[in-house]
């Protein structure tokens, strides 16, 4: 009897993931985008008991870092358990050497990669095979596949293969394209698969694993004479992998029915123009050469699969004996090479060989550049060519070294009945959830073949994102994006000025927008352009307020489900009562653990998704004239670089774009230009309730709410309400005003909230709707270009109001709307900004630190301000020690230099004064800068007499003033990967500050556990719980005895974080902060969610579940306690009340009700031991001296 055939709606990471935890014992994981969530299923799977071919559960052991996966990997597999990883990128290099080994002693293991970019002018998350190219050399056998249904069937393969063959496999696929498209395909079971395991094979596996009963030694140490033969043993081995490789593929052909070999051929048996391809790229060139066969070419392609071992004999039996050209597709970069990988390997496979075809080989697709049929038949046409061009790119316009093949129109080749749909959404708002609940909902209840692919912007929660849909009769190969969508979804009012959201939308389909306009009133604030094509191409118009009913059901600035459910009124892809009841199937399954609440206020969102309304199309609008160019002064750069990109339209930007910033560098302060004004609700500044604390601004994590302080001068052109200034002295009898940006700020309401305002008469600050307020985004604009900075006349360190009237240096940043991180790092640019240099570790806060376009670190008015630069994640405080040793060096020659002139006689006195000076102050900040004013023009001049010293000097000037260096990173970087190098760098002695931004979860990766995560905590690698202690690692670098560390809430304390900050800084050797920063991805349950993230600092450390603590090593030196315990005993009766107020430990107590209870208790106790031993060491006596 036939076997039933089962479906399953999944991405490439599921499917890798579902084929792993089959064969897998034990799998050694480290986050990574984009392949953490095949580590994520694998640990829930085994949470959730599910057995594997061996019927047990997989042991999960997240590692420090990939090295250590890699590490560990190679242990368990030499200790004979069948062990698997999961990684990409940065993250597969650093298992580079572990590989050589694993493949040097024949263990059979499978690594599964998204294969991603590797960071070099610039980082990028995005898919390609730079990643897997590099690790090609390290004898793994690697697999390659291009869709999620090849995933599903040839991972299996790899497994299977390494078993039998003993060599290694890496089992590749595109990161995004592949690993998080969504498709309905074929699962394949245990059942299926286990029968093919060569069980011979299998048990001389477990019989080769280390054993004391049976000893031998691995890994020994060879010396010349015979390493060399010893090497070339393997050979054999090797030989042998394609046919078994074949002969696997073959007993998969025959459970799915799906012919796979190890190179498929497509296309025309005659082809005389073929392209040569691995990946994902291979599902969008069958579209081509369907087009093109139809129209009576002969063309063809040859998609890889095994690309190591390469077997030149099944590659030439792919390839049509009739082929004359070839285009060997590669989706990366050599620079310097004689050409990429495949096109290397394909030429040799037919040198020497008679009536060869012409061979050239091209680049596509790098950084997940979306590759479409169009530009796959200008390859074909240029194979046409006399003389094709090699060498070639495609999809983008090098106008430098005219590399590029000529851009052809995109046309539409997905098939009949296609549906496709697009839905433009704001990051956290839900959209990218909704639709993948949406196009599950289809592929599980209809027979229709359905797909799902995301795209983001680099900014957290409040980016912008676009989801791409399409639904058909027959399987979808369409790997690019939506660019003909039959349906357009808005949910974002703004965008309808900042993106062309109209763009491709088909002639009478249909667009539906979130607004708060209604009528009349949406038809006036409508763009022309948007109105004009809406007439020209008969597209029915439907607006719902979804804010506003996502408001009154309680769920927040949560609009998808509202949204969702309009989509399936409007499009009747599937009837409504039944997606109705999917829908809310999919609720229970999404937000079950958050709660009953929050369950039955999403069905309510899908109930009330029926409150949309048609807007009549005026026939009139299809000859509006354009709307009126909106002209600026602003750069040229901001103009043609900074604003094509965030409008979306990168793509459209030549290689010419980047000409004199090739090496990555990007301008300071290209956020202010955004203006995206996404915010629902914004602050409104009531003058006669506030009591000029400067809190809000304090606290603000976009540096969107600042107090001004206006002269008489400045207060001739400005007509808002301000109020008179009674302190501090030096401001006394000017005008205060706290202005918000109501384009800049993201309405996470934090100023609000802490906000004391006038005891009697209330709040200074109350959340209003935007539009209520756009008014005064022309009053920002005049404060920050005709108000200048008075921070010059208070000491802007000595407490929390004089802090704010420094300007901040790290302004809209895109971080999450209420981030708990960023008020710290804008806290250190107005303190120090203006010589502040920061190495920033890869992470949540590199990447809303400096994602191109987008620099939130700015410029004074002078045009100092921080200078930031990213490495990696693994070495981020190596990066900045090196930077101040850099410093350390510059100085000195600077130190040698003014001594010199010194002792010269021929030195003028008043310059031997200045050096003098400086000498004597250049290790304090504010006396090397009063020094460095006094001697920079006097450099300059004796530069200009044609003095040999200054003119040194002169390029040495920006060393002067004494550096503030900076170290940021989170604790994953800190606690984990980066640990071993944070250690070193403060056990230095040298002068550097180390900020921890302590989440207590990776945050930039999704939420996955790290040392810093506290017992009791769910976080993805910790699906039960996690069930050890946090890492204290303040406590551990205090042992060293010459470090300034603290440990910061600034929503508990604001004062003590100022004052932390301050001493850490002035503190002459290496210091360490650690601040508190509540998340998005903790969930918080308390009303106002992240837009109390302060409060929630505050309720932290009233419980007792965060301290606020100094060790500051100068007090030691006076015979005092170096120890402070700066908070208050806590109120352990509120512990347990604060767990359940975050979603991280109340789905603990949902999923494990009978754990959760013992866990808490665990949590609390060890929370107790925490501040106990604080308490023990703030009353040490320190008196006596030894």
């Amino acid at each position: 009897m036939t076997k039933q055939k089962k479906f399953i709606t999944c991405d490439g990471n599921q499917a890798a993931a579902h084929i792993s935890y089959m064969f897998s014992e034990v799998a050694a994981i480290y986050p990574i985008t984009p392949s953490s969530t095949m580590a994520e299923y694998v640990d829930e799977w085994a949470a959730a008991g599910r057995k594997n071919i061996f019927g047990e559960t997989v042991l999960v052991q997240e590692m420090q870092s990939e090295g250590g996966a890699a590490g560990a990997v190679h242990g368990s597999l030499q200790a004979g358990a069948l062990t698997t990883t999961y990684t990409a990128s940065q993250g597969l290099l650093l298992m580079i050497p572990n590989m050589y080994k694993i493949a040097g002693e024949f263990l059979p293991c499978v690594f599964h990669v998204s294969a991603r970019t590797l960071a070099s002018h610039a980082l990028c998350i995005f898919g390609d095979h730079q990643d897997v190219m590099s690790a090609r050399q390290t004898g793994f056998a690697m697999l390659a596949e291009g869709s999620v249904q090849e995933v599903m069937d040839l991972a299996g393969v790899a497994h299977l293969s390494t078993i039998k063959s003993r060599v290694p496999f890496m089992n590749f696929f595109d990161g995004f394209r592949t690993s998080h498209e969504i498709q309905k395909i074929e699962m394949l079971e245990n059942e299926d698969l286990a029968p093919l395991i060569d069980q011979e094979a299998l048990a001389e596996f477990r019989a080769r694993a280390l054993n004391p009963m049976n000893p031998v030694a691995r890994g020994m140490a060879e010396n010349p004479d015979h390493f060399f033969q010893h090497r070339e043993s393997c050979n054999n081995y090797y030989e042998a992998v394609p046919a078994i490789v074949e002969e696997y593929m073959n007993e998969i052909s025959k459970i799915t029915g799906r012919k796979y070999g190890l190179f498929d051929y497509y296309g025309a048996e005659d082809a005389e123009r073929v392209i040569i391809a691995m990946g994902s790229v291979t599902e969008a060139a069958r579209e081509a050469i369907d087009y093109l066969v139809a129209n009576g070419e002969k063309v063809g392609m040859v998609a890889v699969h095994l690309y190591r071992p390469f077997s030149a004999k099944h590659f030439l039996a792919a390839v049509p004996k009739t082929a004359k050209t070839i285009a060997v597709l590669d989706r990366t970069k050599e620079p310097g090479a004689n050409g990429e990988p495949l096109y290397l390997d394909v030429k040799d496979c037919f040198y020497g060989a008679e009536n060869a075809p012409v061979i050239v080989g091209g680049r596509y697709g790098l950084g997940s550049k979306d590759t479409t049929p169009a530009q796959i038949l200008s390859v074909f046409e240029n194979l046409a060519m006399p003389m094709p061009k090699n060498h070639f790119t495609i999809g983008i316009v090098d106008d430098v070294t005219f590399t590029s093949l000529p851009q052809k129109e995109e046309i539409a080749l997905g098939g009949e009945g296609m549906f496709e749909a697009k839905f433009y959404g704001l990051g956290a708002d839900g959209t990218v959830g909704a639709n993948k609940n949406s196009v599950k909902i289809i592929g599980d209840n209809t027979d229709k073949h359905c797909q799902a692919y995301f795209s983001y912007d680099s900014k957290k929660s409040g980016g912008f994102t676009c989801s791409h849909l399409r639904f058909g009769d027959t399987p979808i190969r369409s790997t690019y994006l939506v660019n003909t969508p039959n349906f357009v979804a808005c949910h974002v009012q703004a965008y309808l000025h900042m993106y062309d959201v109209t763009r491709g939308l088909r002639k009478n389909g249909s667009f539906l927008l979130n607004t708060i306009w209604e009528g009349d009133e949406l038809a006036k604030n409508l763009p022309n352009k948007v109105k004009k094509y809406f007439a020209q191409n008969n597209i029915s118009v439907y607006y719902i307020n979804a804010t506003q009913i996502a408001l009154e059901i309680g769920l927040g600035n949560r609009t998808n489900t509202i949204l969702q459910s309009a989509f399936f009124r409007i499009t009747g892809v599937i009837p409504v009562e039944q997606a109705v009841e999917q829908m809310k199937k999919f609720i229970v399954k999404s937000y079950g653990k958050k709660g009953e609440d929050v369950v039955n206020k999403n069905y309510a969102a899908v109930d009330r998704g029926g409150e949309y309304k048609q807007l009549t199309v005026d026939p009139a609008w299809a000859n509006l004239p354009d709307d009126a160019k909106v002209e600026n002064n602003d750069p040229a750069f901001i103009n043609e670089v900074v604003r094509p990109i965030n409008a979306q339209d990168g793509d459209l930007l030549p290689v010419s774009a980047f000409k004199g910033i090739e090496d990555g560098t990007w301008y300071q302060g290209t956020a202010k230009y955004e203006k995206r004004g996404v915010a629902a609700f914004v602050p409104e500044w009531n003058p006669e309730n506030c009591i000029q604390c400067n809190k809000c601004a304090y606290v603000c994590p976009h540096a969107s709410i600042r107090p001004f302080v206006l002269d008489a001068e400045e207060m001739k052109g400005f007509n808002a309400p301000v109020i008179e200034m009674k302190a501090p002295a030096a401001m006394k009898g000017m005008n205060f005003r706290i202005q918000v940006s109501v384009m800049d700020c993201l309405g996470c309401g934090n100023c609000a909230d802490v906000c004391p305002g006038n005891p009697k008469l209330g709040k200074a600050l109350t959340m209003v709707p935007l539009e209520q307020e756009l008014a005064e985004a022309p009053n920002w604009e005049y404060c920050v270009k005709n108000v200048k900075s008075k921070q010059d006349l208070v000491d802007i360190k000595s407490n929390v109001k004089n802090s704010q009237f420094a300007q901040p240096l790290f302004e809209f940043s895109g971080a999450c709307a209420g981030c708990g991180e960023t008020p710290y790092v804008k806290l250190i640019s107005q303190l120090f900004g203006d010589r502040e240099i920061v190495a920033n570790a890869t992470g949540c806060s590199s990447i809303y630190s400096g994602s191109i376009p987008s620099t939130p670190y700015t410029t004074n008015a002078k045009g100092q301000g921080p200078a930031w630069a990213n490495s990696l994640f693994e070495d981020f405080c190596e990066f900045g020690l090196g930077m101040a040793l850099a410093n350390k060096k510059m100085r000195a020659r600077i130190e040698e230099l003014l001594k010199g002139a010194i002792a010269a006689d021929e030195t003028p006195a008043d310059f031997k004064a200045a050096a003098q000076e400086w000498l004597e102050g250049k290790d304090d900040a504010d006396a090397s800068k009063a020094a460095a004013e006094k001697l920079v023009p006097m450099i300059e001049a004796g530069k200009a007499a044609g003095c040999p010293a200054c003119a040194k000097l002169s390029e040495l000037a920006h060393y002067l003033v004494k550096r503030s260096q900076w170290i940021i990173g989170g604790d994953g970087a800190s606690y984990d990967i980066g640990y071993g190098g944070l250690d070193h760098v403060l056990a230095s002695g040298e002068d550097v500050n180390i900020l921890v931004l302590d989440t207590e979860v990776y945050s930039n990766t999704g939420g996955q556990s790290s040392k810093s995560t506290p017992l009791g905590a769910i976080a993805q690698f910790a699906a039960q719980g996690k069930r050890i202690r946090k890492k204290d690692l303040g406590l551990m670098q205090t042992t060293y005895g010459y470090i300034y560390v603290a440990q910061v809430a600034m929503g508990a304390d604001n004062a003590q974080t100022l004052k932390a900050i301050r001493e850490a800084e002035a503190y002459p050797g290496p210091s360490l902060v650690i601040a508190y920063a509540p998340c998005i991805n903790h969930g918080l349950k308390r009303k106002g969610g992240m837009g109390r993230s302060q409060n929630e600092e505050k309720l932290a450390v009233d419980c007792g579940y965060w301290h606020l603590w100094r060790f500051n090593p100068l007090l030691a030196d006076e015979g005092k306690n170096p120890f402070t315990l700066d908070s208050k005993a806590p109120k352990w009766e509120d512990f347990r009340d604060f767990l359940l107020g975050e979603v991280r430990y109340l789905s603990v107590q949902k999923a494990f009700p009978k754990e959760a209870d013992e866990l808490f208790t665990q949590a609390e106790k060890m929370a107790k031991l925490r501040y106990q031993t604080y308490v023990r060491k703030s009353q040490e006596d320190w008196s006596e001296q030894l």
